[in-house]
């Protein structure tokens, strides 16, 4: 079992950086993939981003790539998404997602999810 708390959310303006957190509990954390996506008003969730079990590999919506870098701390079961050159397209709730194995961009293959943090960027 994984529980997963993400923080960082809040209001930015556009261009602006933003970090987000997620907290996991669950000692077999590091043999979780892990990602995150997010959900506009009026959208589906889509995903963003996603890193592998030791964090050498990353993956990135088109959207996003450039932009976002999704890291990991095995050492603190945290994985982060700092997000840079902010957009209101980028307004979402943010979700924190977790994956025992390799990742995957199919939100329903995701196992565990967070509580989501708002993200709200102002033009």
């Amino acid at each position: 079992q994984v529980q997963l708390v993400e923080s960082g959310g809040g209001l930015v303006q556009a261009g602006g950086s933003l970090r987000l957190s997620c907290a996991a509990s669950g000692r077999t954390f590091s043999r979780h993939a892990m990602g995150w996506f997010r959900q506009a008003p009026g959208k589906e969730r889509e995903f963003v981003a996603a890193i592998n079990w030791s964090g050498i590999s990353t993956y990135y919506a088109d959207s996003v790539k450039g932009r976002f870098t999704i890291s990991r701390d095995n050492a603190k079961n945290t994985v982060y998404l700092r997000m840079g050159s902010l957009t209101p397209e980028d307004t979402a709730v943010y979700y924190c997602a977790a994956r025992y194995g390799g990742w995957t961009d199919v939100e329903r293959a995701w196992d565990y999810w967070g509580q989501g943090t708002q993200v709200t960027v102002s033009s």
